[in-house]
């Protein structure tokens, strides 16, 4: 399943309406950590069938980032049936991510 890119208009029915675990990765393009992680989000992405990926760029939603508190970049946080089920700051190895979504 290809990434999804999240707004402040499709948050809603791609997050918090899901039926799937949802992995979204807060990011900005200037952000060298964020770019690391980059491949290893699309990898998961692609490998994990019952798991939506999701990707918001901060500069452009500060909003969303305001409202889940994100601080440092990159931030992924783990939803499951519109609920934070978890959270890891900075970059990390492909399983922790994986961990933070089972």
């Amino acid at each position: 399943m290809a990434v999804v890119k999240l707004t402040g208009a499709n948050f809603e029915q791609e997050v918090m309406q899901a039926d799937q675990p949802v992995l979204v990765d807060f990011y900005a393009d200037w952000c060298g950590p964020c770019k690391m992680m980059g491949p290893v989000v699309e990898e998961i992405a692609g490998e994990e069938a019952g798991v939506k990926v999701c990707k918001i760029n901060i500069d452009e939603e500060m909003g969303l980032a305001q409202r889940f508190g994100v601080m440092s970049i990159p931030t992924f946080i783990a939803f499951k049936n519109g609920e934070i089920a978890g959270k890891q700051i900075g970059a990390v190895p492909k399983n922790a991510l994986l961990d933070l979504v089972k």
